[in-house]
C-alpha cells in the first residue's frame, strides 16, 4: 500500500496548508461532517500496517478513523481490468500493487478546490486555493497546530465571502459565483457518496458552471470512480495520447482510445501520471495573468 501515491491527488501544490509531511508520516487537516480533525498517517512496512491517529472533536477524531480504510482505497475494485497498451501494462506493474483509487466521502474537500483550478495555471490554482484556506479555515487541532497544518473552511463561512474578498484571493468572478452555488448545495452535495455514481455525476453536473472536468475531478477523490478521467483537461489528451501512441489527442480522440477501459479509464489515466509518461514539454510554461488584485507567494 503506497499512501503518497494514493493520497497524491488530495494535495493541492506544495504548499497546500492541508497537507504536511513530518517525522515519516503523512499529515492532513480535514473537515469531517462532525467537525474539524487532525490526521496522522504512517506506515510501518516491517508489520506490514498502517496506523492512523486523529485529534479534534471526539466525533470528528472518530468519523475519520472509521473511514480511513475507505480514503485509502479499501473498496477499490481492479477487477475486470486489462492493460490493452504495453505502456498501460508497465505502469501498472511499476505502481500499481500500491496504489488505490481514494475515496474521501469528502465532496466538498475535493470540489471547492476543483472549481478554483477551472481554466487557470496550477500556479494561479494552487494559490488561490492556499489563499482560500489560511484566511477562512481554521488552524488544526492538536498537534497539527504545532505543524502550521490547517483544515479547510466550513460552507457556512463560504457563503459570507464578498465577491471582492474572493478577487483578492486570486479566485475570477466565474469561478467564485459556482464556488457560492456549491456552497449553498453543501448539504444536498455531501450526500453523494450514497448515490450511484452516474447519479452523482447527474448531480455535480447539475450546478451551474460544474462541468465534466470538474465532476471527474471531484469523483476520483471523493467517490472512488476509477472510471472519472479528465476530460476537458489541458494536458490530460495530449499527455495519455502521447504515451499511447507517440501522438497528441483531442477529448474525442481519448474517449476512443480508452473506450476499451471503459470502468476503469481514470485508473489508466493515473497509472500513467504516476509511471511519469507525459509528452515532452515545449516552450515556456503559460504565466500566471496579472489583471487580478493578488500576488502569489
Amino acid at each position: 500500500m503506497d499512501v503518497a501515491a494514493t493520497w497524491g491527488t488530495l494535495r493541492r501544490g506544495a504548499g497546500d496548508p492541508t497537507w504536511k509531511s513530518s517525522g515519516g508520516a503523512l499529515w492532513r487537516g480535514v473537515r469531517t461532517p462532525a467537525g474539524a480533525a487532525t490526521l496522522r498517517v504512517a506506515t510501518r512496512h516491517a508489520e506490514g500496517r498502517i496506523v492512523g491517529y486523529a485529534w479534534g472533536a471526539a466525533d470528528a477524531a472518530a468519523w475519520l478513523l472509521d473511514h480511513l480504510p475507505t480514503m485509502l482505497g479499501q473498496h477499490d475494485d481492479p477487477s475486470g481490468f486489462v492493460p490493452h497498451h504495453p505502456q498501460v501494462a508497465a505502469a501498472l506493474e511499476h505502481r500499481g500493487d500500491g496504489w488505490r483509487v481514494p475515496r474521501t466521502g469528502l465532496v466538498l474537500e475535493s470540489l471547492v478546490p476543483a472549481v478554483i483550478e477551472q481554466k487557470v495555471t496550477g500556479q494561479e490554482a494552487f494559490a488561490g486555493y492556499r489563499g482560500l484556506v489560511r484566511r477562512l479555515g481554521d488552524v488544526a487541532p492538536g498537534p497539527g497546530a504545532e505543524l502550521g497544518l490547517y483544515v479547510p473552511p466550513t460552507p457556512e463561512r463560504l457563503r459570507r465571502v464578498p465577491s471582492w474578498e474572493w478577487l483578492r484571493m486570486g479566485v475570477s468572478p466565474q469561478r467564485s459565483d459556482t464556488l457560492m452555488r456549491v456552497v449553498r448545495l453543501a448539504d444536498r452535495l455531501a450526500d453523494l457518496g450514497e448515490l450511484p455514481l452516474a447519479q452523482a455525476h447527474r448531480r455535480l453536473r447539475a450546478v451551474p458552471g460544474v462541468g465534466v472536468w470538474t465532476a471527474a475531478e471531484t469523483a476520483q477523490r471523493a467517490l472512488g470512480d476509477a472510471d472519472a478521467v479528465s476530460f476537458g483537461d489541458y494536458h490530460v489528451a495530449r499527455n495519455i495520447g502521447w504515451a499511447l501512441t507517440g501522438e497528441e489527442l483531442d477529448d474525442d480522440g481519448l474517449a476512443e482510445l480508452l473506450e476499451p477501459y471503459r470502468g476503469h479509464r481514470y485508473r489508466v489515466q493515473r497509472l500513467l501520471e504516476l509511471a511519469g509518461a507525459m509528452r515532452p514539454r515545449r516552450g515556456p510554461r503559460m504565466p500566471p495573468r496579472r489583471h487580478l488584485p493578488h500576488h502569489f507567494s
